[in-house]
């Protein structure tokens, strides 16, 4: 076990919501630090907080290990806190739940792992969290944004 538990700084944010969005994420691990960020052209705001936690994730090479992960995100830390996921898992998404594709994939990858939510207010005195709202703001910002595909292939069926 190591001394230092593993931390991960996510945010999400859309210009528009739908719109341009991205996510930006710390992890930190006793002294080591990375930064994660990237933008996608049309897409939401909870998509792009759920897609953080995920990327996050994928991004360790450790697995089994405690992760304590901040979010600014009341939907995600109450669906899986509040066992709503497990529900939607169950039901298949029945009643039109939003986000099933990212769903499915965080609830996947979070069986790796033994994952420790905490809700920050967002906007506000955490240097980490507001790390990573400029990145996430910048990644949809920025030029050469990536395609949400199952977003905008859902928004053109409709």
């Amino acid at each position: 076990m190591n001394a230092h538990p593993l931390l991960i700084y996510t945010d999400g944010a859309a210009r528009g919501n739908p719109g341009p969005g991205g996510y930006g994420i710390v992890l930190l691990w006793g002294n080591k630090r990375k930064e994660i960020a990237a933008g996608y052209r049309l897409t939401t705001n909870n998509r792009m907080e759920l897609l953080a936690v995920i990327v996050a994730l994928q991004s360790l090479t450790k697995k089994n290990i405690p992760v304590t992960i901040y979010t600014d995100s009341k939907y995600i830390v109450d669906s899986v806190q509040k066992k709503w996921l497990d529900n939607w898992i169950k039901t298949d998404f029945k009643g039109g739940k939003k986000n099933k594709d990212l769903w499915e994939l965080y609830y996947k990858v979070s069986k790796q792992f033994n994952i420790q939510f905490v809700w920050v207010k967002g906007h506000a005195d955490n240097p980490m969290n507001n790390r990573c709202d400029e990145l996430a703001t910048a990644a949809a910002d920025g030029n050469d944004l990536l395609i949400d595909t199952v977003y905008e292939n859902e928004i053109h069926q409709k």
